[in-house]
């Protein structure tokens, strides 16, 4: 079994039981180093210090944070952990939420919650009360001298926490610019919704394949036989300008379409009678 990234508590109103936190995925994507062309030796990172020129040691490197240009000041451990508020080995459960409420933007990396020695069954009671509510445990955590925002939900017999980002951390979608839905035609967007419903089916993540990184390792393995890869090459995407869009609707409708497809009920008609909408 792993090594768990980090032991402490969690808390629920009064209830506080230990808990491990072990990591929910994996690095699959092949990892490179910079060669030196000429030879193809290995180059390495020197941190070296601007002032002296020359490497620095770990055990001589600091923190520091620049208050202005040139001007840092040095921050210890004990900093980082008086700014914890002692609070740097727990969890703390601030409410629950209806998951649906929960914009996608918000969540990042997932870990495995695991219960420590004497929590399995103040564990297993918070599992079940959260998998029978359907409801999100929404938190804070200290991990790697950063406070967290996280998200507690059940999959499986596991708890499954995900570290979030604060609401300050998202851009504010009214300094983009984004198209207006009024230019959308009801006939293209039935279509549209036709198309939907034609790729709709059932979440199964071990059908999407990641096959740049399929590709890639065939190129390095390729290369290290010293033969030609051998490659599935994509379609051709072609740029037309500008184009009939109910005409690319109807093509990707017919290459799409399935046996058994339902065709989605008619949306309401306009119509004019004492100012109302009528069906």
């Amino acid at each position: 079994m792993p090594r768990p990234l980090w032991k402490g508590h969690i808390s629920f109103g009064l209830v506080n039981f230990a808990v491990e936190l072990y990591s929910a995925t994996r690095e699959t994507r092949p990892h490179f180093r910079l060669l030196h062309a000429p030879d193809s030796s290995p180059v390495k990172y020197d941190r070296v210090c601007q002032r002296e020129g020359r490497p620095v040691p770990w055990e001589d490197l600091v923190k520091g944070y620049e208050y202005e240009k040139g001007k840092f000041v040095v921050l210890t451990k004990k900093d980082f952990q008086s700014a914890a508020l002692e609070k740097s080995k727990t969890i703390d459960i601030l409410n629950f939420v209806d998951s649906r409420e929960v914009d996608h933007r918000f969540f990042e990396t997932s870990y495995y919650l695991l219960p420590g020695a004497g929590g399995e069954r103040a564990y297993a009671l918070l599992r079940e009360a959260i998998r029978e509510s359907e409801k999100v445990g929404i938190g804070k955590i200290i991990l790697r001298e950063s406070q967290h925002l996280t998200a507690l939900i059940v999959v499986g017999d596991a708890l499954v926490l995900t570290t979030m980002r604060f609401a300050e951390e998202l851009v504010d979608l009214s300094s983009l610019h984004v198209p207006p839905g009024e230019g959308v035609r009801p006939k293209e967007l039935e279509l549209a919704r036709m198309l939907v419903d034609g790729l709709t089916g059932s979440w199964t993540p071990e059908k999407y394949t990641d096959d740049y990184r399929k590709n890639l390792m065939r190129v390095i393995e390729a290369k290290v036989q010293g033969v030609k890869p051998r490659l599935e090459a994509p379609e051709e995407v072609r740029d037309e300008g500008v184009v009939d869009l109910m005409e690319r609707l109807r093509r990707s409708l017919a290459a799409h379409k399935r046996p058994g497809a339902k065709r989605p009920a008619h949306r309401k008609k306009r119509g004019k009678k004492k100012g109302l909408e009528v069906a």
